[in-house]
């Protein structure tokens, strides 16, 4: 007789109504035959322990974390992995018997999606942003061997803060403050925004950026994949820059993470021609 129970993983975050994770991970279950079920839950940060612990006593077999918990999450689970240790902020969760392990896929889907297109090292990049998508990134670029990263931050001490963390890692690390619009300097070969500006539903919201001095020579990244062709990436397409957005990131972290959970490789064009279809239904 066939059992009637399913696996459970989960994202959660606030807002959470514009992610589209579940689209694609559910897609992937099905095309693996796994009955599994993936839930997109709001959870206000006040309430983010009680999810985690109501996670663990339901035998949640995972969850991914996104804004605002990457960092908050990390006293609420029993261990990290050695990258979320050094990056300092938890995008997905892993059951491991009775212990929850905290890994980061944001920075790895990042790079894998950035090695299809260029690869990093040497590379002189110009990140915006030093929260926690940021913080992965910025680490996945340094150990790939980067040659020079300039952190971009409207919080000065927050991109202090990344930029000691990447002096350990990086041969060249710059901090800047974003005060009004930044001009990337001419030579820079990658810029990536790693903040929220743009994310559905503030979709026309501009990046404080000015491309002038890298037009037609730089790779411009968005980590934002709702809207997946963002208002900065039609800004640097405008320039000749080639752009790389936001759904193939999130579909390289999502493969990592289902294959983390399951012990299955999932299909990554089941995983991306899902999230087309969800969007496309979108807009």
């Amino acid at each position: 007789m066939a059992g009637f129970r399913q696996e459970l993983v989960a994202v959660l975050g606030k807002p959470v109504e514009e992610n589209p994770t579940q689209a694609m991970i559910e897609a992937a279950f099905a095309a693996a035959r796994l009955d599994w079920r993936y839930l997109t839950i709001e959870v206000a940060p006040a309430g983010l322990g009680h999810a985690v612990r109501g996670a663990r006593a339901m035998g949640f077999r995972g969850l991914n974390l996104t804004i605002p918990h990457k960092v908050a999450v990390v006293e609420h689970l029993d261990r990290l992995s050695p990258a979320a240790t050094l990056i300092g902020a938890v995008n997905c969760v892993v059951r491991g018997g009775d212990e929850l392990v905290g890994e980061n896929t944001d920075g790895a889907g990042f790079l894998a999606a950035l090695r299809r297109r260029r690869e990093p090292a040497g590379m002189r990049c110009v990140l915006l942003g030093a929260g926690g998508a940021a913080r992965a990134i910025a680490v996945e670029l340094a150990l790939a061997g980067a040659g020079r990263i300039t952190v971009v931050n409207r919080s000065a001490e927050r991109g202090r803060e990344l930029g000691a963390l990447l002096g350990e890692h990086v041969a060249e690390v710059r901090v800047e403050q974003l005060g009004g619009r930044y001009l990337v300097p001419a030579g820079t070969d990658l810029v990536v925004n790693a903040t929220s500006i743009g994310l559905y539903p503030t979709v026309d919201a501009e990046v404080p950026v000015s491309l002038d001095e890298v037009a037609g020579r730089a790779l411009v990244a968005d980590v934002i994949p709702n809207p997946p062709e963002t208002r900065f990436l039609r800004e640097a397409a405008a320039v000749g820059c080639e752009t790389l957005d936001g759904l193939e990131m999130l579909v390289e972290q999502g493969r990592i993470g289902f294959a983390l959970w399951t012990g299955v490789e999932p299909d990554a064009g089941v995983m991306r021609d899902a999230l087309r279809r969800a969007f496309a239904a979108s807009y």
